[in-house]
This record gives C-alpha cells, sequence and structure tokens, in this order.
C-alpha cells in the first residue's frame, strides 16, 4: 500500500506527547504540547488554533458527561470524609488486615465489588490507601492494582455500560447478527477469548499474594518504601493531595454508619445502574451518582453534620477541586484526541494493516491496533468504535457470513486490545483515575505500571498464535 509521507506526520502529536509524557513526567505539558503541535499541522493559526480545538473539543455532550462522574466522585468522597464512614470502615477493616499481602488482597478483590470504572479506583482507593499507607505499600503499587481491577473487570462483566456498548457497535455492522440480543449473546460467548483482562487480574492476584515477584520499576518504589518509608517518588506531584488522607486516629463527632453513609448510596449507583439498563437500555449512571449525592446530603443535614447552606456549598467546591487536576488530564485528552482523529491518525493505523490477513493474523493484529489507538488517544471505547466497524466485516469475509470461534476471537481481540491500550496509556481517563485514588504521581503509575501491562500483552498475543 502506498502511503505519502505526509500522511505519516498524522502520528506526530502522539508520539510527541509519548516521549515527553515519559521523559519529562508531566502528562499535562505533555499532552499540551502535542495538541498544539496537532493544531499547527491541521493548518491553524498558532494559540487561536489552540483555543479553537478546546472549544471543539470539550464543548460536547460527552466530555460533560464524563465532567459530571468525575465532580460528583469528588463531591462523593468528601461527603464520606464528612461523616466519618470510610474512617469507620478503614478502622474495621484494619483490625483484621494488619499484613500488606492481605491488605493488597483487600485492594484487589474490592474491584470486584465496584464493578465501575470511573467508581472502582475513587472509591476503593480511598478505603484502603489510609490501611496500605501503615504497611509501606508504595503509592505506585497501589495505583496498578486499582488500574487493573478497573476497566479489566468492566469488559468482563456483560451487563453493564461497556457490554452494552460493545454490543451496540457489534449489531450496527449487521452481517449474521440481526439484533443487540443477539451481539449480547456473541458478546458473552466471546468473553472466555479475552485473554488480556483476565490474565491481567490473575497476574495483578499472584503479585498481592507474592506468586509473583515485583520486576521494573516497582521493584524500585517498593525498595524506595521500605528503606526509606517513602510511599511516594520525593519530588512527585501527587494527583490527589496529602491533606486528602483520612486520618484513622480522628473520631468522626457523629457516629457514622456503614449501612446508610456508604452501602445505600453504592447500591443507589448500582441499583441505577442496573435497573436503567434493563428497562431503558442505557446506563444512567450521572443520574445514579445524583442520586447517591442528593442522599448523603440529605442524610448528613438530618444528623446535623452541616450547620447552614454555606458548609453544603463549601463541601461541593472542595469535592471538585480534589479532582481538579483529573478534570484538566482529561480535558487535554479529549483535545489531543480531536486533533489526532482529525489527522486521520487512527485511519493511518488502519490502512498499514488492514490488507493480506488470515484468521491467526486478523485477530493478532486487531489485538494490536486496537491496543495502539487506545494507547495513543487514551480511550478504549474510542478505539472500539475506530476498529470494530474496519475488523468484524473482514472476519466476516474470512468465515462466510457464519458466526465461528474466528468471530468470538477477534470480538475478544478488539475487546482485550483496547484494555491493554487504556490500561498502559498515560492519557487514559482509568488511569488518571487510579492514579487519583492511590495518591500517586500520575507518570510515576503509568512507568511502573508500563512493564507489567507489555508483559501480559505479549503473553495475550502468544495465546492468540495458537488458538
Amino acid at each position: 500500500m502506498n502511503l505519502g509521507v505526509w500522511e505519516y506526520f498524522s502520528l506526530l502529536p502522539l508520539l510527541v506527547t509519548l516521549i515527553l509524557a515519559f521523559t519529562l513526567r508531566s502528562a499535562l505539558i505533555a499532552m499540551l504540547t502535542g495538541t498544539f503541535i496537532g493544531t499547527l499541522l491541521i493548518g491553524m493559526s498558532p494559540g487561536i488554533g489552540l483555543n479553537q480545538v478546546f472549544q471543539k473539543s470539550l464543548g460536547n455532550a460527552d466530555f460533560i458527561w464524563i465532567c459530571e462522574i468525575v465532580i460528583l466522585i469528588g463531591i462523593l468522597f468528601e461527603l464520606f470524609k464528612l461523616s466519618g464512614v470510610l474512617n469507620a470502615l478503614a478502622q474495621k477493616v484494619m483490625q483484621r488486615q494488619k499484613k500488606r499481602r492481605n491488605v493488597e488482597l483487600s485492594a484487589w478483590a474490592m474491584g470486584f465489588m465496584i464493578v465501575d470504572d470511573y467508581f472502582s479506583p475513587l472509591l476503593t482507593g480511598a478505603i484502603i490507601k489510609p490501611i496500605s499507607d501503615r504497611v509501606f505499600i508504595p503509592r505506585e503499587k497501589l495505583a496498578f492494582i486499582l488500574d487493573a481491577t478497573t476497566a479489566s473487570v468492566c469488559i468482563l462483566f456483560p451487563f453493564t455500560a461497556w457490554g452494552a456498548y460493545v454490543a451496540s457497535l457489534i449489531a450496527a455492522q449487521g452481517g449474521p447478527i440481526e439484533s443487540v440480543g443477539q451481539a449480547l449473546s456473541i458478546y458473552i460467548l466471546a468473553i472466555p477469548y479475552n485473554i488480556y483482562p483476565i490474565l491481567l487480574i490473575l497476574f495483578t492476584l499472584f503479585i498481592c499474594i507474592g506468586l509473583i515477584p515485583d520486576f521494573g520499576p516497582m521493584k524500585k518504589a517498593e525498595e524506595r518504601a521500605k528503606e526509606t518509608g517513602a510511599l511516594i517518588r520525593p519530588g512527585s506531584s501527587p494527583l490527589l493531595s496529602e491533606t486528602d488522607n483520612i486520618d484513622l486516629k480522628i473520631e468522626s463527632l457523629i457516629k457514622p454508619s456503614v449501612l446508610f453513609d456508604l452501602f445505600i448510596p453504592v447500591l443507589l449507583i448500582i441499583g441505577v445502574g442496573v435497573l436503567t439498563l434493563i428497562f431503558l437500555g442505557t446506563v444512567k449512571i450521572v443520574e445514579a451518582f445524583m442520586l447517591a449525592v442528593t442522599f448523603l446530603v440529605i442524610m448528613s443535614a438530618l444528623k446535623g453534620r452541616f450547620k447552614n447552606t454555606i458548609e453544603v456549598g463549601e463541601l461541593i467546591t472542595a469535592g471538585m477541586k480534589n479532582v481538579a487536576g483529573a478534570l484538566l488530564i482529561i480535558a487535554l485528552a479529549y483535545s489531543l484526541n480531536t486533533v489526532t482523529t482529525e489527522l486521520g491518525a487512527a485511519d493511518l493505523i488502519i490502512k498499514l494493516f488492514a490488507d493480506n490477513l488470515s484468521g491467526t493474523t486478523l485477530v493478532i493484529l486487531t489485538f494490536l491496533i486496537t491496543a495502539i489507538i487506545s494507547f495513543s488517544t487514551g480511550t478504549s471505547w474510542g478505539a472500539y468504535a475506530m476498529t470494530i466497524p474496519v475488523v468484524l466485516p473482514l472476519a466476516y469475509d474470512l468465515t462466510g457470513g457464519e458466526i465461528t470461534p474466528l468471530i468470538y476471537q477477534t470480538i475478544a481481540a478488539i475487546a482485550g486490545g483496547g484494555i491493554f491500550g487504556d490500561n498502559a496509556s498515560p492519557v487514559s481517563d482509568t488511569t488518571v483515575l487510579s492514579s487519583v485514588g492511590a495518591g500517586c504521581d500520575h507518570i510515576d503509575h503509568v512507568i511502573t505500571q508500563l512493564p507489567y501491562a507489555l508483559l501480559i500483552g505479549l503473553i495475550s498475543v502468544f495465546f492468540y498464535m495458537l488458538v
């Protein structure tokens, strides 16, 4: 395939962003620089073009939707802190979990209890972080556990927004699949082939119980915490400030109720999500968080935790401040995605690999291409939207329009490749939120996690070579 030299320049903003992110250890500066270079390649005027990209990228429902979720989570976290329920729960867990291994296993297990890619790392981090600090688990390690049990768990649970979204994309391609219901059934049958998230979850479990020793930058972080007691790298910039930690020694003036102050709000979020998916066909996650926040505000007011409405406003402001760093990174990730889409970076990647495919080659390249797009743009959902319309028709062509194991493997390769890229990407929103939940420097989290993600990615490719 003959491609013009200028077509390869569509990858330049992504390359610059990734190089700067790893060399400067500043995701904000890296993404801002990459976005600026992208505006110049598009032909926009310096400065003016950046402003136009921001307006185009951020003035849409998708970005506002994510901002609402992140802000509501920040407010919910402040309400949890006000009630003292996280303190109480941490105290109960601390009475039983006093060993490093048990604390790490608790963090891993909670990823299966809170099946939401935005809420899971923040809530689990809020509960586990005070305990993990007590046993000198470096923040990079906690961020890895949070990240590994977020999107990886969500993609394996079909009755979530993730399953519904992928099924809708599969159904939209037509072919032998005639409905979203049938597409969801195919998606479920493809789960056993979704090797990357399955292996990552197992790998993380083995790391937690000590069957696999830490290696690479994570090993250095563990040695630092063990030798110096420093839970974060000296000179680093955690996305969640140290003042946001829960002090286990502080007793709430009003005794918290784990049932009313934690479990019911969490059940409201999960319940609304499940019910709206069943009856409306879509997960109303923003509305679920709004309901949980409203419930907790009313409960806190009834229990006398607010003296006046001014304190309610101050709590909301504090919650927004806590997630300001995450919002900035997500905003720049959207902006970078806009310029790379405008330049056709994803289309170029697909063009390079779309011809002369066998069944095995299709599955392997599908996994790698989806991973590259997801890694570059920071969104697995966006990668699915770009890859499925191109790859699935190719798979149907190879099977003669029949539903065979090759279709299951292709769908699994798309799903797993998106998780691989998302898991390794410094511009992924779930990666950012894991850094926030753990109170870790974002680039430190990315650097320590990357060797683990690459190892599991290589094993996944090897697996697809065998099936």
